[in-house]
């Protein structure tokens, strides 16, 4: 490492290995990061996260990549959506996810800062841009107001962050004032953001490329459900696997549109009254 800092190591197709490996570089006093796929690091590495790294809170940084529907053809066995629920469950364990290539880049950095395991989820595909805008910050655990509202919010994290922002103009057409916030840490979740924006707008929606169980949704529910009830309704993917095929058809077939999303802001808004 000391002679070739720019290196990165292949341990091949042994994510197990590949964790224990990180914990004793970070016994070490490294800063590893691993990677492969959400499905073979948060699932089939999940002891190894757990008792390895999180349980002596060593600094190890673990990315799921190819996670959620839009890892397309390679089919449910591929596609992790339950990787948030299963991380966000581990005690002390930091858990993100990007909404695009600037929010990746800046969470990296963030993580390589903190002291402590943090597991960053990530998608397959493209994404558009969205946070590229003045007065744009990332912090871990703080979450960012995207557009302002007062008629409802959407709570939106990854790649359902740019799906949110469209749902929320189309709505504006109709007349509604649709808040929408990048949730980008989904543990610790920003709980005076939360907090702010079920009063101020009393009616959510939660967004997620993932289960509605467990995850952003999951965390979202539990939190207002002890501090301030508010009508809430979860977009994401209905206790199901994915499916094979094309990463958009995958998302159209499982209802994480904008038009879907218009229809869970309106079911929540009649929750409201």
């Amino acid at each position: 490492i000391e002679r070739f800092p720019g290196r990165h190591y292949n341990v091949g197709i042994q994510e197990c290995n590949m964790v224990g490996v990180a914990a004793g570089m970070a016994a070490c006093g490294k800063i590893p990061f691993v990677n492969s796929f959400g499905m073979f690091t948060a699932g089939r590495a999940y002891d190894q996260i757990r008792n390895a790294v999180v349980y002596p809170g060593l600094n190890v940084k673990v990315v799921g990549f190819y996670s959620g529907l839009s890892n397309g053809e390679d089919g449910p066995t591929h596609q992790c959506v339950e990787d948030l629920a299963l991380m966000r469950a581990v005690p002390n364990m930091v858990v993100m996810c990007p909404c695009d290539a600037n929010e990746a880049a800046l969470m990296t950095e963030a993580a390589a800062k903190h002291s402590g395991p943090c597991f960053i989820r990530m998608g397959r595909g493209p994404v558009e841009t969205v946070t590229e805008f003045e007065g744009y910050k990332f912090e871990i655990g703080k979450g960012v107001v995207m557009r302002p509202g007062r008629d409802a919010a959407i709570i939106a994290t990854g790649n359902m962050v740019a799906t949110a922002l469209k749902a929320a103009a189309l709505l504006e057409a109709e007349g509604l004032d649709v808040r929408v916030i990048d949730m980008h840490t989904i543990k610790p979740i920003d709980r005076q953001l939360v907090l702010e924006t079920a009063r101020e707008t009393g009616a959510i929606v939660t967004s997620e490329e993932h289960s509605i169980i467990g995850g952003l949704g999951g965390a979202v529910a539990e939190f207002l459900s002890e501090n301030c009830p508010t009508p809430l309704v979860r977009h994401g993917v209905n206790d199901a696997f994915g499916r094979s095929g094309t990463a958009n058809a995958v998302l159209e077939a499982y209802g994480l549109t904008p038009e879907v999303l218009c229809d869970k802001i309106r079911e929540a808004l009649a929750k409201k009254h």
